[in-house]
């Protein structure tokens, strides 16, 4: 699937800092993964402004430094979602600086030295790693301090019984359930409502599509057909159908595979109202328009394998992960309704 290219592209960034609660699912890399090697392009100039925040600048390097890892022909698509995330950072940090959250210098060292300490297991010098990043010592202090921020940020908001009360809502979350899928996505630019519209009618028209199909080829089906044999037809059917259109319509890489985007569990995987979507459909059941940070997409559940009952203590640390993104996704919702977002770069 198109998910958040930020956690892929990112790598090196992510490496760096050891990030895990400002990454929107589990995607982004382990800490001590090694430092990839991104393509030599030109670096912009150090004063560049890629966007301002309400007065605060995202700096254009710090959009460089994952688009070197992106291929030429996916730059275009991936530098909005990086802009995107790195501005919902600053709008994340701004806010729990305005709840005046402290950091103490001696966890930013200590941050810092469990980073100079993983470099020298791989071999790699720490000082050496920051200027192949182009970054300073004093940014990887600031980014420390904002990740920091939001640690403790959320100590003190996931409690026992709110964490206790997420797993009790979403078992499937927690269990190791999986579904397999298929998509078509739809896009439209962000600020033009009709096209979005649009994009969200052209849907709702395929799935209309892909059921006539299926209704056209059941009807040659005999009506004395074995009921399995009937059910093994329709699902071959539906999925043949949104295969081919998913490879002419959509605008996902997943295209070239009709659609088909694996086996993936409940969370850590993909966004969170594609997989609630796609775990909500019983085998081969198609969802409605399903509206993510990506487009539209519209989703055929495939297959599900049921997960093994977990108790909270053993998946406590999950549950903490995911009411932190979606506490996170809440907070950028609630901060972009009033921010002054200037876009400033290329």
């Amino acid at each position: 699937m198109c998910r958040t290219i930020v956690q892929g592209l990112l790598l090196g960034l992510f490496v760096l800092l050891g990030t895990s609660a400002t990454a929107q699912d589990k995607g982004a890399p382990p800490k001590g993964a090694p430092t990839p090697t991104p393509p030599v392009s030109a670096a912009p100039p150090a004063n560049a402004i890629a966007a301002t925040v309400n007065g605060q600048h995202v700096m254009e390097l710090a959009v460089y430094r994952a688009l070197r890892a992106v291929p030429d022909a996916k730059k275009g698509e991936a530098r909005p979602e990086i802009l995107g995330f790195l501005i919902d950072n600053v709008l994340i940090d701004q806010h729990l600086r305005a709840l005046n959250i402290p950091v103490d210098t001696k966890d930013v060292d200590a941050r810092v030295d469990e980073m100079r300490t993983q470099l020298k297991r791989q071999n790699l010098d720490f000082d050496k790693v920051l200027k192949d990043m182009m970054l300073t010592a004093d940014e990887l202090r600031t980014h420390i301090t904002a990740e920091l921020r939001w640690e403790k940020y959320i100590a003190t908001q996931a409690t026992e019984p709110i964490l206790r009360d997420v797993y009790a809502k979403n078992p499937d979350m927690f269990d190791g359930s999986m579904v397999h899928a298929r998509h078509i996505l739809l896009t439209a630019p962000a600020n033009d409502a009709k096209a979005n519209e649009n994009a969200k009618a052209q849907l709702l028209a395929i799935r209309k599509q892909v059921e006539d199909e299926v209704a056209k080829g059941m009807a040659k089906v005999p009506p004395t057909a074995d009921p399995a044999a009937r059910d093994k037809e329709k699902a071959k059917i539906t999925e043949d159908t949104f295969a081919a259109i998913a490879k002419g319509r959509s605008a996902c890489p997943s295209k070239d595979q009709g659609g088909d985007i694996g086996m993936f569990q409940r969370t850590g995987h993909m966004v969170e109202p594609f997989a609630r979507a796609a775990f909500a459909l019983k085998p081969y059941e198609m969802s409605g328009v399903v509206t993510t940070q990506f487009g539209h997409h519209l989703i055929l559940t495939t297959e599900r394998r049921p997960g093994a009952e977990k108790k909270f203590e053993e998946v406590k640390d999950d549950v903490k992960d995911v009411y932190a993104g979606r506490l996170r996704e809440s907070l950028i919702a609630q901060q972009r309704q009033s921010a002054k977002i200037q876009m400033t770069g290329n």
